[in-house]
């Protein structure tokens, strides 16, 4: 039935969201639309940066970055400018940035141009 899915993440500006995903995350996007949205490819998956006046106003993660090493990732978006948010999730917290969870994964989470939060996130060891 399914063949696919991907986040759609609201921006207030398009020209200050695309500048982020270029100069934080080093993406380009791989598809233009009309109303001035911007469509991303990482590996098999797309998402889709839109205009819209609700940009920021979702208080959960939008979308979730799967990367190998959560740490490193952590370390390179930092000096690429990405601020990461400090949390706490019950006995959980960050600490430098990355939340260890109890299965062994671990996860980190930032906030775009728009504010739209982001999280990276590192499969737990088999």
């Amino acid at each position: 039935m399914f063949e696919g899915a991907g986040a759609t993440l609201p921006a207030s500006d398009m020209a200050r969201a695309k500048a982020f995903y270029r100069d934080k995350l080093g993406l380009e996007p791989v598809q233009e639309t009309p109303d001035g949205g911007a469509r991303y490819q990482i590996g098999e998956h797309a998402f889709m940066v839109y205009p819209s006046e609700f940009a920021g106003t979702n208080q959960a993660t939008a979308m979730m970055l799967a990367v190998a090493d959560a740490g490193a990732a952590v370390n390179e978006l930092r000096g690429r400018g990405v601020t990461f948010q400090d949390l706490e999730y019950g006995d959980m917290r960050t600490v430098d940035g990355v939340m260890d969870m109890p299965d062994g994964a671990k996860a980190a989470w930032f906030a775009d141009s728009e504010g739209n939060t982001i999280g990276v996130f590192q499969e737990p060891p088999n």
